[in-house]
């Protein structure tokens, strides 16, 4: 599909005397996600090698400053570069930023958001790196595609193998110890300092594989940098326990690898052992991964607690080990023509979906926000590429709280079948039914009882369903779905992954003969007796010969008047 869309992508550009700068990197690598071209030879320090595009590499790409240097995003700057990209003709919005959950009008990022959805301009932002705490998730305005992260199937990898035993591969940078050598672990009868290798002086590490937590109190490059001062040749650092990122690559200055925390506590225990060993084999750039996408630990999870009966997140996108342009060589190799930077984030996640939105908005120019919104969450794939459910990485199951309504399709998303369309007012209603201050969010008079009627959050036409179901009490939703496949064409109702629940879809059968059709369809809710978990999860699913449209179905039961919100 070709692409001439507008996107705002960067946030963190500093003017200088001459020309634009990105002063931290993160705009130039999130802008290039969106719409960056076609570059040969992309690398970085000679891994992950290939041809880096951005999503829409022919959309034009304005950028606007909304940071200053040292990551303060005002939320005046935000709402005013919102406003002017709009002014500007964007067609899209990608915001890799996030204040946490707030009332919607008092969050600066969706009322912004709420003014370009007016002007049919889509919005994408990210779902934050709070993850995996539950109901840890920013931009749960329904007009906003909240966006969380997901792993690729690519990695740098390295093994750390024992005299008795081998980790699980992580994460790794670019050399090899190829022989077994003494095993030390600094912290075991040392201080905080020299559980994570700041200072070594009173260790005899010479010549040793070295253990060093790493519990954030200065980088792994420095890290490794003390443990060769020390006479240290290898390193392997054990993950935070408190959040397990997948850690990026780096350049360390001796052979080194990460481990889990889980992983960390066996080989301290193996270190009592005698003699201990151990070794590190680098093995590249690892292509294939069965098991990707996985959930990111670091993606911030639903509940929605500005509006539980939203579902969000709504969508995964590649978010880990994303390679894309860097405005300085990160070798420091001034030479370098073409620089490239290896990071993780649902900032990295959240232009993969604006570059999307951008194609599918230049392929369905008639489509609204809502449409777009709706034609990439209900395509989305459910299942690894080895063809099971979508794991966190952990390897635990994910839920629809990390998941939204799975990994993006972009390919599904452009012939999605059926939309669930949302128009500005649709919106309104359900900012009223909230008993929201919905003047400070639309920017113009608004009477509730005179002009609108109060729409419940699980009655807003939402390609996904977020209920709360009592044993005695079911419940009615009714949902518009508009046909934009083929003019003639019919679908049946499936429901998929429910036990707790009963659900009567009526009618369950519904047809069509020309394209923008729409029809209307109720959904009951009933909880069964006999289910005794806090919560459920499934799916309705719209099938025809062609085509299945998907949304997923979140219940919490309540029980004795209170309301549980939580995992099985």
């Amino acid at each position: 599909m070709s692409c001439n869309n507008k996107l705002i992508g960067a946030r963190n550009f500093v003017p200088t005397a001459s020309q634009p700068f990105d002063d931290n990197g993160h705009g130039t690598h999130t802008s290039s996600t969106a719409a960056g071209a076609s570059v040969r030879g992309a690398s970085f320090y000679g891994q992950v090698n290939g041809t880096a595009a951005g999503m829409a590499p022919r959309a034009h790409l304005a950028v606007y400053k909304v940071c200053s240097a040292t990551g303060d995003c005002k939320e005046s700057d935000v709402l005013a570069g919102m406003d002017a990209a709009v002014a500007d003709g964007v067609d899209v919005l990608s915001l890799s930023l996030g204040y946490g959950s707030f009332p919607f009008h008092q969050d600066s990022i969706a009322v912004g958001a709420f003014g370009a959805i007016q002007k049919g301009v889509f919005v994408t932002c990210s779902a934050g790196n709070n993850g995996p705490s539950f109901s840890s998730l920013s931009n749960g305005a329904p007009w906003i595609l909240t966006v969380g992260a997901s792993t690729v199937d690519r990695s740098v990898r390295a093994t750390v193998t024992l005299a008795n035993n081998k980790t699980k591969p992580k994460n790794s940078v670019f050399s090899s110890s190829p022989t077994l050598l003494p095993l030390v672990y600094p912290g075991i009868n040392g201080s905080a300092a020299s559980a994570v290798c700041r200072n070594l002086s009173k260790h005899d590490v010479k010549g040793k594989v070295v253990l060093c937590d790493n519990y954030d109190y200065f980088g792994v490059v420095e890290q490794g940098q003390a443990v060769k001062d020390a006479g240290g040749a290898a390193m392997i650092l054990v993950s935070n326990p408190s959040k397990e990122d997948v850690p990026e690559p780096e350049l360390h200055v001796l052979p080194a690898s990460y481990i889990s925390f889980a992983d960390g506590e066996l080989v301290k225990s193996y270190i009592n052992s005698s003699p201990p060993t151990a070794k590190i084999t680098f093995q590249g750039t690892v292509l294939g991964l069965p098991y990707a996408p996985q959930v990111a630990v670091f993606s911030s999870r639903g509940p929605n607690s500005a509006s539980p009966g939203i579902l969000k997140p709504d969508i995964l996108g590649p978010g880990v080990l994303v390679l894309a342009a860097w405005p300085t060589s990160k070798d420091g190799n001034n030479k370098t023509k073409s620089t490239f930077n290896v990071i993780s984030g649902t900032s990295m996640s959240c232009p993969h979906l604006a570059g999307i939105a951008a194609l599918l908005k230049s392929s369905h120019p008639d489509w609204s926000p809502a449409a777009i919104k709706s034609a990439i969450m209900t395509t989305a794939d459910r299942t690894s590429l080895a063809g099971g459910r979508i794991t966190d990485q952990h390897f635990v199951e994910a839920d629809l709280f990390a998941t939204g309504s799975g990994q993006v399709n972009p390919n599904k998303a452009n012939d999605p079948g059926l939309v669930y369309d949302l128009q500005p007012d649709d919106y309104i209603s359900y900012l009223c039914g909230l008993g929201y201050n919905v003047e400070a969010i639309v920017q113009r008079k608004v009477s509730c009882e005179k002009n609108y009627s109060s729409t419940a959050e699980a009655e807003l036409n939402y390609p996904s369903f977020s209920i709360t179901l009592s044993s005695d009490n079911p419940q009615s939703y009714t949902r518009t779905v508009t046909n934009v496949g083929a003019a003639k064409s019919g679908y049946k109702c499936e429901i998929l992954g429910l036990q707790g629940v009963d659900v009567k879809v009526t009618p369950c059968e519904i047809g069509f003969t020309e394209v923008n059709q729409k029809v209307r369809f109720s959904v009951m809710f009933r909880r069964r007796g006999k289910y005794s978990r806090p919560s459920d999860q499934g799916y309705l699913r719209w099938v025809s010969s062609d085509h299945n449209v998907t949304s997923p179905i979140a219940v919490k039961f309540a029980i004795e008047g209170h309301q549980i919100i939580g995992k099985d």
